[in-house]
């Protein structure tokens, strides 16, 4: 008996500790070698969640990659990242490492210089990828070395300003660089515009690409084939493609090479290896399906883009769902759906993130008044200018960490101009499983300096329902940041009422502290006021700020001039945020009073396995707090007994 025939072969990824392993397979491994990376993914992922779709799609494409290319010597730079697990796998960041992704002391969910030296450019935001290779292969350029440099990009990458502004760039900046446009058709949802419409015909457009084969492949049949192949090519660009409609890129200056089935390694190989000997600019148009593998994230791709823990045979959650509370943004999709039914001005805009701001409730019941843009929050807020001048009232939601790319507009377009725009900052505080490029800490700091807006942050679910309706009737700039997750579980009225703008709330007197809390840390001030009156039986008030512009000027001098110490507490960096508008507005009225400001520090936090793990690596657990504020106390308590003696 042949029992060899029956014995299956022996593990390959366990053995991938470098690319240099990668290169040593045998072609007829490379399936294999795939397939025990989408386990491995699927694996992983199902416990503690993470991009899967997007990864699963990408296996053969960066098995590829490093088959063909040399990292850390050329270089890979992954727009966004959401597809660069199988790349950590294959750069000796797998084994336990990898099964702690997006967990505390594990790989990072995106790519990191800090991790490895084969991640060449950490990004978390789309758009990236192609203006960073650039920039690196132009530098290679001026130090006169050869290394190749590799954008990875994914089609709605190519909805961004940012990359449409590198790829009319590329040509006068550099003569060699590769480009992969992984096509899959979807970003976070289904890809939306003229540039998805038009990757969809040029990838099934069987004249464009026979065409431009036979008519390359007659040319290099001759002797000189390569030389009348580049005459064609400038012809071809010259006449403006007498024959038949190039390529967009090609009209940019790269030669368009596809599309490509991205689950062909022998085609995949051969494509790259042509690019890599290339001496113009090159994009290969690949060919992918995005979930491959898992059942569930083909036929679910906007779920399993990112998800949470899934059950790895059936797709389905594996977060209890019974008796959970909803989750701020579909407090505020609800909302949202529910104004504008009844006011046919009210309009909302995404950028590309419909379930995962809420606005999937305006898109399914008033689609009419329902705008997604894609991938471009600057375009996003400019369009919701223009709305807001005819009469419209624009409501843009956008992550806290997303709204950071329209700056700008936001200042130039929208607040200097005192439009009617509500912006609803969804992530506000820690992400924290994504890290750094995902948390929203930094609205604050750049919101607080802009003239005419009115900055809110809610204690509780119906508060936050109350503030949008507020923002809806005010006739200038609102915006609303909120947390990940859940609130703490509050009833919502049925008829909203309108919050006078700039009037704070006292939930709780007190005459020895006064904790004044913003947004979500409103419910950690009544824990550490209570506390502060059981075991050390001081008298501590809570103020619910609400606004943090306008402040309540009013009743913070009046804590001021009769309270010894007064307490900020914000889910924000300390720099800039509401205990520095606190600051401010004690130093101008002259007011000496002791302030101590609870927030996170002055770095970029790391990503960890839950907000308590991150906020205990800060010093902001509950005992942290607790400790700060009864030292600032006693410390203030013997100042006076010494003033007085």
């Amino acid at each position: 008996m042949n029992r060899s025939a029956s014995t299956p072969p022996a593990p390959l990824l366990p053995g991938i500790h470098s690319p240099a392993d990668v290169k040593d397979l045998a072609p007829a491994q490379l399936p294999q070698l795939a397939q025990e990376i989408r386990e491995e993914l699927i694996a992983v992922t199902s416990n503690s969640g993470g991009h899967i779709g997007p990864n699963l799609g990408v296996v053969e494409l960066t098995i590829a990659l490093h088959r063909v290319f040399s990292t850390p010597q050329d270089q890979f730079v992954f727009d966004v990242a959401h597809q660069g697990y199988v790349h950590k796998l294959l750069t000796g960041r797998g084994g336990d490492f990898f099964r702690k992704l997006r967990q505390t002391d594990g790989a990072s969910g995106f790519l990191y210089r800090n991790e490895s030296v084969h991640d060449s450019f950490g990004a978390g935001h789309a758009g990236t990828a192609l203006s960073a290779a650039l920039g690196m292969a132009s530098a290679r350029d001026l130090r006169g070395t050869s290394e190749h440099v590799v954008a990875v990009c994914g089609d709605a990458a190519f909805t961004c300003g940012i990359t449409l502004e590198a790829l009319n760039n590329v040509v006068s900046s550099t003569k060699r660089l590769i480009v992969i446009l992984n096509d899959n058709e979807w970003s976070i949802a289904k890809n939306v515009g003229a540039i998805s419409h038009y990757l969809n015909r040029i990838s099934t457009s069987k004249t464009y690409n026979k065409l431009h084969h036979d008519v390359e492949a007659f040319f290099k049949s001759f002797p000189a084939g390569m030389e009348m192949n580049r005459v064609y090519q400038k012809w071809k660009r010259e006449t403006k493609d007498f024959f038949v409609e190039s390529s967009l890129f090609e009209k940019f200056g790269l030669r368009y090479l596809g599309p490509v089935d991205g689950h062909n390694f022998e085609a995949l190989v051969k494509n790259l290896e042509f690019a890599a000997h290339c001496d113009v600019p090159v994009l290969v148009h690949v060919l992918t399906k995005k979930g491959k593998g898992l059942d569930a994230a083909i036929e679910h791709p906007e779920k399993f883009h990112g998800s949470g823990p899934f059950n790895p045979i059936t797709g389905e959650s594996t977060k209890p769902a019974s008796g959970a509370l909803p989750n701020y943004q579909d407090i505020f999709g609800r909302a949202l759906a529910r104004f504008a039914k009844t006011d046919p001005n009210i309009v909302g805009i995404t950028a590309a993130m419909p379930s995962g701001t809420g606005m999937s409730y305006l898109a399914a019941e008033v689609p009419r008044q329902f705008f997604d843009v894609g991938i471009a929050e600057e375009h996003a807020v400019l369009f919701a200018a223009g709305l807001a001048t005819k009469g419209f009232h624009p409501v843009c939601a956008i992550y806290s960490t997303f709204l950071q790319r329209a700056y700008d507009q936001v200042i130039h377009d929208v607040a200097l101009q005192n439009l009617p725009v509500t912006f609803c900052m969804d992530r506000a505080g820690l992400s924290p499983n994504d890290g750094p490029t995902h948390h929203g800490l930094f609205d604050l700091s750049y919101l607080r300096c802009v003239p005419n807006v009115i900055v809110m942050a809610p204690k509780d679910e119906d508060e936050l329902v109350d503030m949008l309706h507020t923002s809806l009737h005010h006739p200038g700039p609102a915006f609303i940041r909120y947390p990940r997750g859940s609130g703490p579980g509050a009833a919502i009225k049925v008829d909203p009422v309108a919050l006078p703008i700039g009037h704070a709330e006292v939930l709780r007197e007190g005459s020895n502290i006064m904790i004044w809390a913003l947004g979500n840390m409103v419910q950690d001030a009544l824990k550490l006021a209570a506390r502060l009156a059981t075991e050390e039986n001081l008298s501590v008030g809570v103020v619910n700020a609400r606004f943090v512009k306008p402040l309540d000027r009013a009743l913070l001098l009046s804590h001021a001039a009769c309270i010894p110490l007064l307490v900020t507490m914000e889910d924000h960096v300390l720099a800039g945020g509401f205990g520095g508008a606190v600051l401010e507005v004690l130093q101008e009225a002259d007011c000496p009073v002791a302030v101590e400001r609870i927030g996170w520090p002055d770095k970029f936090v790391e990503h960890g396995s839950s907000v308590d793990v991150l906020r205990a690596r800060c010093g902001l657990t509950a005992t942290d707090m607790y400790r700060r504020v009864l030292d600032r106390w006693r410390n203030l308590s013997t100042e006076h007994v010494e003033a007085d003696v």
